[in-house]
């Protein structure tokens, strides 16, 4: 296969800026894969769209204020940081990434506000760094310090600059486990009240953990006669409970909120099941994909070129999920992080 098979044209006056001042209030475009049809519908409508039998799956992670600004040793330029994730248990030593990245050799250190500093002990793979933080001796939690000065990691295709609104709205409101370092966004157009209404039509819900990465928002990037087939995604973390595996495992349907929710329950059937587990993931999915748990999916409109929009066109096939894109494009929609959705069923 060809990435670029896998392009759409999209006007940047569509790829929302700032939420909807109501989280329930996006448009869902649905996509009936048996019928290879689509119809324009509210979120509010999912309810509608669920029975007895069937489970939500959703993804708990917690967005942390990953990214933090400061300043290489003895020089003033700005030194941009992306937390991905903790590589020790003591959370001292974190993947991230690093910009202006080239120019951060290993022993350099950022210095941060309020007396925070990091060292670059290591260069990775996928062009990360290890940074290794010391704290001055300060009694507390790292992520208390990431809380004090860091700012919301809102994507690059948002073009302004964190606000204090966005630590509430770049969040589920059933983020549990913190550890993301950007939202799972199908999971932002939940409120409480969408969550009663889906049980009220007998659906159960389930909880999973995938701690989202760079393998969920890496871009693809190809050498000309690379294979789409042999590229690698960074790996994520993921857990599922005792409890929400038995809840899944009773379900007749399980829909599957969000990307990182798929991969998790696709990763763990190929682990042994949908069992209690947890460990790391760098499932890449895209057409030709054979699905062992996931029934229906929810989620975001995604970037073109992307393991997400790959991924999306696995479950509903290439052809009717561009043609549903195009259509998107056509009606206005809202793409990408705080835009609004599709359900596939």
């Amino acid at each position: 296969m060809d990435l670029a098979e896998f392009d759409f044209e999209l006007p940047q006056e569509l790829i929302a800026q700032t939420p909807l001042p109501d989280r329930s209030a996006s448009r869902m475009l649905v996509l009936d894969r048996a019928r290879q049809t689509w119809e324009d519908r509210q979120f509010r409508d999912l309810p509608a769209f669920l029975s007895a039998g069937d489970c939500l799956v959703l993804n708990d992670s917690r967005v942390f204020p990953a990214r933090l600004f400061g300043h290489r040793e003895h020089l003033t330029g700005e030194v941009e940081v992306l937390l991905l994730r903790p590589v020790d248990s003591a959370a001292s030593d974190w993947e991230a990434l690093v910009h202006p990245g080239k120019k951060m050799r290993v022993g350099e250190r950022v210095l941060f506000p309020g007396g925070l500093e990091a060292e670059v002990i290591a260069r990775r793979e996928f062009g990360e760094r290890t940074l290794r933080f010391h704290t001055q001796d300060r009694v507390g939690d790292i992520y208390e310090e990431f809380e004090r000065i860091g700012h919301v990691p809102l994507p690059p295709y948002i073009k302004r600059r964190d606000e204090a609104a966005d630590r509430e709205r770049y969040q589920t409101v059933f983020a549990r486990e913190k550890g993301s370092a950007a939202a799972p966004t199908a999971g932002l157009h939940f409120t409480p009240q969408v969550l009663d209404a889906c049980r009220a039509r007998g659906a159960d819900v389930a909880f999973v953990t995938l701690h989202v990465g760079l393998g969920t928002f890496q871009p693809l990037h190809f050498q000309e006669a690379e294979p789409l087939e042999g590229h690698r995604l960074h790996s994520e973390r993921y857990r599922i409970t005792e409890e929400n595996a038995a809840r899944m495992s009773a379900a007749r349907r399980l829909v599957a909120v969000g990307t990182t929710s798929v991969r998790t329950i696709e990763s763990a059937m190929r682990e042994g099941g949908l069992r209690e587990a947890s460990g790391e993931t760098n499932l890449f999915i895209y057409p030709g994909f054979e699905f062992l748990a996931t029934g229906a999916m929810l989620t975001n409109f995604h970037l073109p070129r992307t393991s997400l929009l790959l991924l999306v066109c696995a479950f509903a096939g290439k052809d009717l999920a561009l043609a549903a894109y195009r259509h998107a494009v056509t009606r206005s929609y809202r793409f990408y992080s705080y835009g609004d959705c599709m359900l596939i069923v």
